[in-house]
């Protein structure tokens, strides 16, 4: 298992996610939603950078780039703002962990009634995968 699935860096960012979640509610776009965690990452005094272009490899070779919402202390950041997460959300947060040799991504709906977690761990060949 994965030990940073649930380390101070996940915990921050789902605590300004929740800041974000529990003031606008679940009715907006998700521009406004990156947009409010940018402030909350700010004051937070995380190290970030917003849709951040991530190398995709394949058998060792970069193929190209891929852009995600965030990168937050070296964990990819995904958010939507959609009723409910759909498979292939998380599908598409997983295929850019895996090709991309990050460690862990924190995939988050802020449309959703109540914030929407996954918290996604890919080590070489091991996955692990937890709902919040």
């Amino acid at each position: 298992m994965i030990e940073n699935l649930r380390d101070e860096r996940t915990e921050r960012i789902l605590g300004a996610a929740m800041h974000v979640h529990r003031i606008l509610g679940a009715h907006f776009q998700e521009l406004t939603c990156q947009r409010a965690l940018v402030q909350e990452f700010q004051d937070l005094g995380l190290e970030f950078g917003r849709e951040v272009k991530i190398p995709i490899y394949y058998r060792g070779r970069k193929l190209h780039t891929r852009r995600v919402d965030f990168v937050v202390q070296d964990v990819i950041v995904e958010i939507k703002a959609k009723v409910a997460l759909e498979p292939r959300d998380f599908e598409q947060t997983l295929s850019y962990l895996k090709a991309s040799g990050f460690e862990v991504a924190l995939l988050l709906n802020l449309g959703a009634k109540r914030l929407e977690v996954k918290r996604i761990a890919n080590s070489q060949n091991t996955r692990t995968i937890q709902s919040a």
